[in-house]
């Protein structure tokens, strides 16, 4: 891992049967070796980790677009909680407004339509199969604002509704890659495309990809990997607990929830991810947290990127004068540090990350460090992380009380 991106552990060796815990570090190390082998020549989800992946960034064609300063991003699960990661992590480098639909909200469309001009928008359509139920209803409630000079669809290179649509419209389509699923399809097309109208530095992304197989920096991943994957077969833990002290991070979070959630939940095993607020969510679920069921695991995430807000005058008196000349950000480093100790002092596992810069390769280093993660866990505990089967059933049967 780069010295910006610091990972630790304290998942105990309790979770481990009859001292598996070498042999199971033996076997992932093959497999790490296995997939680095072929990482250039298979063309599946892993692929999006080569360095010969080819992404469809036409400078020339996607510069007639720039000229827009809003975006409007339509899609649904993976289509769209890269970028909005992205766009959290990175914002204050970014000179445009994006706004981001991934939902069926009325409310929200009626609002946007009354206080802004949306031809004068870029809208992003993106949708893996094309034919996504929620970003198709939502992309025919702006069709009066949808045309060929202000609108560009990624999307597979099949026939499906979307790529129809395009056709038909002559909108500039891109090809969404059909080996990539959806929800590991960040550094493709799907989450660059976004970046490069973010105005960010699309290499950049890529730059500590391959470090996360080299043997020297892989002893993180491989002990997290066969910690967790006896966590998930032991079945004593319920939740991962996602305790966020780093605002810029929350997207990303919610992006590394439908990860875990659709990667790794099926026949019957599975850890529900829950994205915690903190230090607000102190004051409403730390008492649960702490105090309740010992079936979790934390993940406490935090920066120190900040800018240094100081409270400069203390009004509450001298009992309250330790606040005073503190920054916030020491605040919350406080209290995370306490939390730390309380979880120690009790015994509850948790795993600790904390960025110490801002920029496109820590965030690449966050994806794919996660994606490698979970779809190695699958790997050890015999589930195929690549599919969602019980969701495709939900699918089929809502068009079916929709025909």
């Amino acid at each position: 891992m780069s010295k910006n991106l610091l990972i630790k552990n304290t998942i105990s060796k309790n979770y481990f049967k009859n001292n598996l815990y070498l042999a199971d570090k033996i076997r992932l190390n093959k497999i790490i070796k296995n997939i680095f082998n072929k990482l250039d020549d298979n063309k599946n989800n892993l692929h999006i980790l080569s360095k010969k992946l080819d992404l469809q960034l036409n400078q020339r064609t996607l510069k007639k677009f720039s000229k827009y300063k809003s975006v409007i991003v339509l899609g649904m699960g993976g289509s769209i909680l890269g970028s909005q990661a992205i766009y959290n992590f990175l914002k204050k480098k970014i000179n445009k407004d994006f706004l981001f639909f991934d939902n069926l909200d009325q409310e929200k469309i009626e609002k946007i339509k009354k206080i802004i001009k949306l031809k004068k928008n870029l809208f992003l359509i993106i949708s893996k199969s094309g034919n996504t139920l929620e970003t198709l209803i939502n992309s025919n409630l702006f069709q009066d604002d949808i045309n060929n000079k202000n609108t560009i669809i990624i999307t597979e290179k099949k026939t499906n509704l979307l790529n129809t649509f395009a056709k038909k419209k002559k909108i500039l389509h891109i090809n969404h890659k059909d080996y990539i699923g959806g929800r590991f399809s960040v550094l493709t097309e799907v989450g660059m495309v976004p970046a490069y109208f973010m105005n960010l530095k699309i290499k950049h992304f890529r730059k500590y990809l391959l470090d996360l197989f080299k043997s020297k920096k892989n002893k993180l991943l491989i002990d997290s990997v066969v910690k967790l994957s006896h966590v998930y077969n032991l079945k004593k833990i319920n939740s991962i607990i996602f305790l966020n002290y780093a605002p810029e991070l929350n997207n990303f979070l919610y992006w590394c929830q439908q990860l875990m959630a659709e990667s790794l939940g099926k026949n019957g095993k599975g850890i529900l991810p829950v994205v915690s607020q903190v230090p607000r969510d102190h004051h409403s679920l730390l008492q649960l947290y702490l105090d309740g069921p010992k079936d979790k695991l934390f993940y406490i995430f935090s920066s120190n990127l900040e800018k240094k807000m100081k409270i400069k005058k203390n009004i509450f008196g001298r009992t309250f004068s330790f606040i005073k000349n503190k920054e916030l950000s020491k605040v919350r480093e406080a209290q995370k540090k306490a939390l730390l100790q309380v979880l120690k002092n009790k015994n509850i596992p948790y795993r600790e990350f904390k960025i110490s810069k801002k920029n496109e390769e820590v965030l690449g280093e966050l994806f794919s460090y996660f994606i490698l993660e979970t779809i190695l866990v699958g790997e050890m505990i015999g589930i195929n992380p690549y599919d969602q089967p019980a969701v495709e059933e939900v699918k089929i049967l809502t068009k079916k009380h929709l025909s």
